[in-house]
């Protein structure tokens, strides 16, 4: 629930477009709506500027589209990440407004227009292709918080040349989200060439080695670039949720 949505409320009590009981309804879930098993803070978006995301991981279809349907029939922004195709059908019944993005993984509605809220690019950036459904998480994520995002794939430490070589797109950048597996070096190399925040991700993509991601989040957390921070192993939606708050401060 945001301003828009209040005043509208207002306004069509006033006018006599709907009942006192309704309004009423509307108010009494301002704050948050029980549904027995999950309880949405419909409030979130007034305080803190975005609503509530659904993780879908670990509910069923059911579960996540009627919390879909009741973020969306707000007209609040729905997110849903880590998503399934059969997530999406159920939510598609209910929110028909609905679409899958297969490589984040993710359903969205009720989509923010184009235009960004600044100027100020995010640039994500991956190792290896393995890579890219995480980041395709955080592009997803901070497009939905209206955000400017560029993208910059399979540029690892491996062969180098093909990040140095798009150095420009790395300066025009006022956020960077390094995503990488492996060895997860790239994140220190890129904090060693700019002078803006980078958001390291590691992922679980390598071999037994890398122990699902492990191996990656140490180099990260070990790096010697500073204004490096890290994430949680493939926790794209968090690194662009942290990314476009920066850009907004």
């Amino acid at each position: 629930m945001d301003q828009t949505y209040l005043k509208k409320l207002l306004a069509d009590l006033k006018r006599g477009r709907i009942s006192e009981e309704k309004a009423l309804s509307s108010i009494q879930n301002f704050s948050y709506e029980s549904l027995g098993f999950a309880t949405i803070d419909h409030h979130r978006q007034l305080r803190q500027g975005f609503p509530e995301v659904i993780l879908c991981e670990g509910k069923s279809p059911r579960q996540i589209s009627i919390i879909a349907q009741k973020i969306a029939e707000r007209g609040s922004t729905l997110l849903a990440t880590r998503a399934t195709k059969k997530d999406f059908i159920a939510v598609r019944k209910v929110v028909k407004n609905a679409h899958y993005n297969s490589d984040a993984r993710s359903i969205t509605a009720n989509e923010p227009g184009s235009t960004a809220l600044a100027k100020k690019m995010i640039l994500v950036v991956t190792a290896g292709t393995s890579d890219i459904p995480v980041a395709e998480e955080a592009v997803v994520t901070a497009k939905m918080m209206r955000q400017k995002v560029e993208t910059m794939y399979d540029v690892g430490v491996a062969g180098i040349h093909r990040l140095l070589n798009q150095s420009g797109k790395l300066h025009r950048a006022s956020v960077i989200i390094v995503v990488a597996g492996m060895d997860g070096a790239l994140a220190s190399v890129v904090g060693g060439l700019v002078r803006v925040p980078v958001i390291a991700v590691p992922t679980s993509t390598g071999y037994g080695a890398s122990f699902g991601g492990i191996a990656p989040l140490l180099t990260m957390l070990n790096s010697c670039a500073a204004g490096v921070t890290v994430v949680n192993i493939d926790n794209g939606f968090g690194a662009a949720y942290a990314a476009s708050l920066i850009t907004r401060a």
